[in-house]
């Protein structure tokens, strides 16, 4: 997890068109993000592999696609391009300097000073602006143990409501409910289900379950992030273990008689998940498969697996 301790106040951010420190990039209170959620943003994972000394973004490119292609359901004007957004990254990144696994936070919000959320940038009142910082992180939730999650009573959002399909700040609230709930019964994160009843995803993360060796996650259709790691556990499932992944709807039962369950994304990484509202996920212990898609997952994103070194970007 970061911690407001590991976010060092004299470490450079991207803000207003420039490289700042940190302490310096501040926002208006009267910023309509700040009001009203209005922006979108994207968690990018640097990887540090202390062999070669050398820090690995993960699919950095990807991000950034799916950042610009997001704009436009704010209406968020973006005048970088992911290239160029991948550059300043790794600009930044060399500013900071890091010799530990980071966690990357592109910001792009709606930065004018008004009251009312109308999206509309009329006679320029209403601005997109660009920020970025990174921070040192760890892991997420304990990836060790396997974790014990509940089906919260919290559905998540819907794509006419407010889409999931984007990162957006706004949307983030209801996440917020459901892992908030979790934490304050017990559990160490949840499962939301969409407005039809069927499993979307965890609080934060897409999931994966597997059933007589298949492996098998919900479509984007279930009001799901279109996540860069679940398309990444779906390329490495089949490319390393032969493993094909079949995409349909899952009902909530099934998490309870299925032989494994894990969470994956930037965040999250790969999860196993061992209990689920108090009942085993089948013997109670870390699943063959998410074990084995948890260790390829972590040669690949350090720069250990050649055959993918065309997803990381090395910073040094």
């Amino acid at each position: 997890m970061v911690s407001n301790d590991s976010v060092a106040l004299d470490s450079i951010a991207y803000f207003n068109e420039k490289f700042v420190p940190i302490s310096e990039a501040n926002i208006n209170i009267m910023t309509h993000a700040f009001q009203y959620g209005t922006g979108i943003f994207e968690g990018i994972r640097g990887y540090w592999n202390n062999e070669e000394k050398q820090m690995y973004i993960f699919r950095m490119k990807e991000h950034y696609v799916r950042l610009t292609n997001n704009c436009k359901i704010l209406m968020l004007e973006l005048e970088k391009t992911p290239d160029e957004l991948c550059k300043l990254t790794v600009d930044l990144m060399k500013k900071n300097k890091p010799s530990c696994d980071m966690y990357i936070r592109p910001n792009v919000f709606k930065a004018g000073l008004i009251i009312g959320p109308s999206l509309l940038n009329t006679n320029g009142r209403n601005p997109t602006a660009l920020s970025i910082y990174t921070v040192p992180m760890g892991d997420y939730v304990d990836i060790s143990k396997g974790l014990h999650v509940c089906v919260s009573s919290w559905t998540r959002l819907d794509d006419n409501a407010l889409t999931p399909r984007g990162k957006i700040q706004g949307s983030y609230v209801n996440t917020a409910f459901a892992k908030t709930d979790a934490l304050l019964n017990g559990f160490d994160d949840s499962i939301v289900l969409s407005q039809n009843g069927h499993v979307s995803e965890g609080s934060a993360m897409n999931l994966f379950i597997v059933r007589d060796g298949k492996l098998i996650t919900p479509p984007v259709t279930s009001n799901i992030l279109e996540g860069v790691t679940r398309d990444t556990i779906i390329q490495l499932a089949k490319n390393e273990l032969e493993l094909e992944t079949e995409i349909r709807e899952i009902d909530r039962t099934e998490l309870y008689i299925c032989d494994e369950v894990f969470f994956c994304g930037t965040g999250a990484q790969v999860s196993p998940i061992i209990k689920i509202d108090h009942r085993k996920v089948g013997n109670g212990q870390i699943g063959q498969i998410s074990k084995k898609l948890q260790e390829i997952y972590f040669e690949v994103v350090r720069g250990r697996k050649h055959v993918y070194k065309n997803w990381l970007t090395p910073v040094f």
